[in-house]
């Protein structure tokens, strides 16, 4: 399987980062060791000072698909999670200041931690969930799945030109505003429509 992730898919969280809104969809890969599961605890990796949290809805995907056309694009998908794309900022503003891939500041290892999924026939809209994410009991980030740039049929039918999509691959579709930054002792926890579905434990 892989994850394929959407960057700057929230047009707050970009202007936050200071980057342009996009006019079509960034994506960016992690590896299926990125990926952590059953709310194991995160430990902070020595190669960064600088890890930010990036709280997502995740979809599953459910068949294989190559072109695939919008109108059909929700066929593709069966179910929903909430997940963090962890990145190690200092990494990624290097890498982006010298014009060079993302990857060791997004791809390495556990960084992108996830709840169990739940089928999309749990939500009368499933596009218009709203999600969170706390630390430390504080909210952080809120955010609902309307207000992204590009909806999922959208990101769908156009990663489908590119790539082709197989059963158990996942797609995280992007943050909204609120990202920052994490150290040892923390505890993050994100919520779909109120319900708490992971938290992670930073070490």
């Amino acid at each position: 399987m892989k994850i394929i992730c959407i960057g700057r898919n929230y047009s707050e969280h970009a202007k936050e980062l200071n980057n342009a809104v996009p006019t079509e969809p960034v994506f960016f890969m992690k590896p299926d060791t990125a990926l952590l599961i059953r709310n194991r605890p995160f430990y902070y990796p020595d190669f960064t000072k600088d890890l930010h949290y990036e709280c997502e809805l995740v979809y599953r995907i459910c068949k294989v698909g190559k072109h695939i056309p919008g109108k059909f694009a929700h066929t593709y998908y069966d179910a929903i999670a909430v997940g963090i794309d962890f990145t190690a900022r200092d990494l990624q503003q290097k890498a982006k200041e010298k014009g060079l891939p993302w990857e060791k500041a997004k791809a390495f290892d556990f960084s992108a931690p996830i709840s169990s999924f739940v089928p999309i026939s749990e939500f009368p809209d499933f596009n218009n969930l709203n999600f969170s994410l706390n630390l430390n009991n504080e909210t952080v980030q809120q955010g609902n799945s309307s207000e992204m740039i590009f909806d999922i049929d959208t990101i769908i039918a156009y990663i489908s030109q590119f790539l082709t999509l197989r059963t158990g691959d996942y797609l995280f579709t992007g943050t909204p505003a609120g990202v920052g930054p994490v150290k040892i002792g923390d505890k993050l926890e994100a919520f779909l429509e109120g319900k708490k579905m992971m938290w992670c434990q930073i070490k």
